[in-house]
């Protein structure tokens, strides 16, 4: 395979989002409607023309990031030294595809799902190190584990087909937008579109009813496949579901007594049940706090991951949401800390586990917005180098550590 690099930049101009408000009916007693079901905003419809490379990091970024360890500056260098001990970025790795990829409920039974996850991570991860060391070999290794899979995968079965999708649907066009965009010699990359057309995006494209997490992890999935397919009615739908899903999954104390609903799930006792128990409500909650933090950290994530690829497609959510975020973030940041939970909160006990999620949002939030976020500053400074939860977070303080781009 030649080595060489594709330098066509594609503009990513595109009409600024049109943030709206809206009111929501005050809750009511038990037995009665509690809330409105989550509004959409109005917003701009899909870029005219899509961002390339242009989920989670774009070309600006990666650029920042390759000088920042050229120059062995840090917190960089050590991000990148951990992404590359890690196995991720093992040039000898063995792809492990396989047609249908059965996973039930917490991965059993796991035919398949972690190879998948795993692969997914490892393709992304081999090429950010292609694009950060010019090494052509990180390439060609991510491409021969992204041919393996769409030469190979026909289906995800079983409870968790949905949610196995989003993970692993979320890591590869990351992976593909560096590939296609800034090396480009992929003779399959056609096939790898028809899979993510065909194989991932309906599984995802309809959402989910299950746990918030669920539905955000595969609409980033979505909207990442949705930017490398260039699928404008795609972007849309999936961005109408997002928008939901926010306002359903994180409180603000604005949408009343009670959270907002989704779905049929708009009665008090109805939305109490579906917050893990929890009736007391304050900014910064979320649906899965009380179930436990790693869950929670999930949705988080996701959530600021299609924020990220909105900001780079020119249709910046981040204004939109900041609020909820920065309050979910500082909220959960303050307990992981250390912060004893007061009765109130999921009877007194907290499962933590927040996992390496704060870097991304903590940098569009606090770098280029300018808003204060003691809690979660100290958290993701004390954490760094953020690595990998293995399912489809992955070294974020490398990729987005203050960054400005």
């Amino acid at each position: 395979m030649s080595r060489r690099l594709v330098l066509l930049g594609v503009a990513g101009l595109a009409v600024a989002i049109a943030v709206a408000g809206a009111t929501y009916a005050s809750a009511a007693s038990s037995g009665a409607r509690a809330t409105q079901v989550a509004t959409v905003p109005a917003a701009a419809a899909a870029p005219t023309t899509f961002a390339h490379p242009g989920v989670l990091v774009s070309r600006a970024q990666l650029d920042f990031v390759r000088g920042k360890v050229q120059a062995g500056a840090q917190p960089w260098k050590a991000a990148n030294d951990q992404m590359m001990a890690s196995k991720y970025a093992s040039l000898s790795r063995t792809p492990k595809p396989r047609a249908t990829v059965e996973c039930g409920s917490y991965s059993n039974p796991n035919n398949g799902c972690t190879d998948e996850r795993e692969d997914a991570i490892a393709a992304y991860t081999l090429s950010l190190a292609w694009y950060i060391t010019r090494d052509a070999r990180y390439a060609t290794k991510a491409i021969a584990i992204m041919d393996a899979w769409s030469g190979t995968i026909k289906d995800h079965t079983n409870s968790n087909a949905p949610l196995q999708t989003g993970w692993a649907g979320s890591s590869w066009p990351r992976a593909a937008e560096i590939i296609r965009y800034t090396y480009g010699d992929w003779p399959g990359q056609a096939r790898f579109a028809t899979m993510l057309r065909t194989v991932y995006l309906p599984k995802l494209i309809n959402g989910s009813s299950s746990n918030g997490n669920w539905e955000l992890s595969m609409m980033e999935a979505a909207i990442g496949i949705s930017v490398f397919l260039e699928d404008r009615a795609s972007w849309d739908k999936a961005m109408a579901k997002f928008r939901a899903r926010v306002q359903a999954y994180l409180y603000l104390t604005t949408d009343g007594t009670y959270p907002k609903g989704i779905g049929s799930i708009d009665t008090k006792s109805e939305i109490i049940g579906y917050w893990q128990g929890q009736s007391t409500f304050v900014d910064g909650l979320a649906q899965e706090t009380c179930r436990d933090f790693t869950h929670t950290g999930y949705g988080i994530s996701a959530i600021s991951h299609i924020a990220e690829t909105t900001r780079i497609q020119g249709q910046d959510v981040y204004p939109e949401i900041a609020d909820r975020l920065r309050h979910a973030l500082g909220f959960h940041s303050k307990y992981q800390l250390g912060e004893a939970a007061p009765s109130w909160l999921c009877g007194g006990k907290l499962t933590l586990g927040l996992g390496p999620v704060t870097e991304v949002a903590f940098n569009a939030l606090h770098n280029r917005m300018g808003i204060a976020m003691t809690n979660t500053q100290r958290l993701t400074e004390q954490s760094r180098p953020a690595g990998s939860n293995n399912l489809f977070v992955a070294w974020e303080t490398l990729t987005h550590a203050n960054n400005p781009a």
